[in-house]
């Protein structure tokens, strides 16, 4: 069936128009940035068996790479460069969202706050949170990204960010791609090398805390020693 086909307010651009974005389907989102389908299938058709590539997950999609995107009938060069800019468009908005609007309360609050961005990453990527001295979020950003094992950390970047930022206080979050979210060796490290940098500025490392899908495994809570 072609779009056109469809009742006007069944149409993903109308249905937007008419009862805002919150309404939408992902499939029905995600047909308005490809604009066309192909011969065969209407635009709401390709979208929905792109999403069936990965599971329906938002989050596997945003981490699918180019050319597996690619592969599905439909989506050619420039449908993935319009899919992929609005998927880094919503990673870049994501900490200016809780910026001045959220309290840490504990890893709870991170969890239900970096989960969701972290979900399905085949990748390692560190961030930190920068809070004041009431715990409020001052900024979120993405301090760095790597492989499938590690992330390369640098502690002046960091430092630097936090003194500009004027917090007192950091939470380092980074995600494990293999689903166990136990520290090793490496990360113990890199946990006490950003406490040293950061106590030298009077700022206080809370906790740092390694997710995966369904998990997460908090310094703090769990008395790692580093913490102390």
């Amino acid at each position: 069936m072609r779009i056109k086909e469809l009742y006007e307010e069944d149409r993903p651009r109308e249905k937007m128009l008419a009862r805002g974005p919150e309404a939408m389907t992902p499939a029905e989102l995600l047909a308005i940035l490809l604009a066309t389908g192909t011969r065969k299938e209407n635009v709401l058709e390709v979208a929905n068996r792109l999403l069936a590539r990965c599971g329906g997950n938002l989050g596997e999609l945003a981490a699918m790479s180019k050319e597996t995107m690619m592969e599905t009938d439909g989506i050619g060069p420039v449908k993935y460069a319009t899919i992929a800019a609005a998927l880094e468009l919503g990673r870049r908005s994501f900490g200016s969202r809780t910026t001045g609007k959220m309290t840490v309360n504990g890893p709870e609050t991170v969890w239900r706050m970096i989960g969701p961005r972290m979900k399905g990453l085949e990748h390692e990527e560190l961030w930190i949170i920068y809070l004041n001295s009431g715990n409020r979020v001052l900024h979120v950003g993405m301090a760095s990204k790597g492989g499938s094992t590690a992330t390369v950390i640098d502690p002046k970047i960091i430092v630097k960010e936090a003194l500009d930022r004027r917090a007192r206080g950091i939470i380092m979050v980074h995600n494990h791609p293999s689903g166990n979210p136990r520290p090793g060796e490496r990360d113990i490290e890199e946990t006490e090398n950003i406490k040293k940098a950061v106590n030298t500025f009077d700022i206080s490392l809370l906790d740092h805390i390694i997710i995966c899908d369904d998990c997460y495994f908090s310094f703090a809570d769990e008395r790692v020693s580093v913490m102390g």
